[in-house]
């Protein structure tokens, strides 16, 4: 169990993908460019969810919910600035997206 104020720490936020590609020599990663209008502009973020997506560039203009507060990571030499919130795994994987279009940066409450 953790505390309403350990859990307020956690950052989530709507970003729209503007761009996903697979990570050479790798099996499961994604590179996604997300916007969240920030003035630095999009993040890059890498995640483990190709067995995931037929196609990466089908993700370009969704909007998914990210966790944006972590301290930025590397893997596989490249800087991920963020981390994909999603649920599930293999058949009951699904992405967390808004029931409609909200402004990239919406933050979850």
């Amino acid at each position: 169990m953790i505390t309403i104020e350990e859990f307020s720490k956690i950052e989530v936020k709507v970003g729209t993908v503007v761009s996903a590609e697979r990570v050479p020599e790798t099996d499961k990663l994604l590179r996604l460019v997300v916007d969240f209008a920030e003035e630095a502009g999009p993040r890059q973020i890498v995640s483990g969810i190709n067995e995931y997506v037929n196609d990466p560039e089908e993700l370009a203009g969704r909007q998914l919910a990210f966790v944006t507060n972590l301290e930025p990571r590397t893997i596989k030499g490249l800087e991920s600035n963020g981390m994909l919130f999603a649920v599930g795994l293999h058949d009951t994987f699904a992405f967390l997206t808004p029931d409609r279009k909200v402004p990239p940066g919406t933050a979850a409450h």
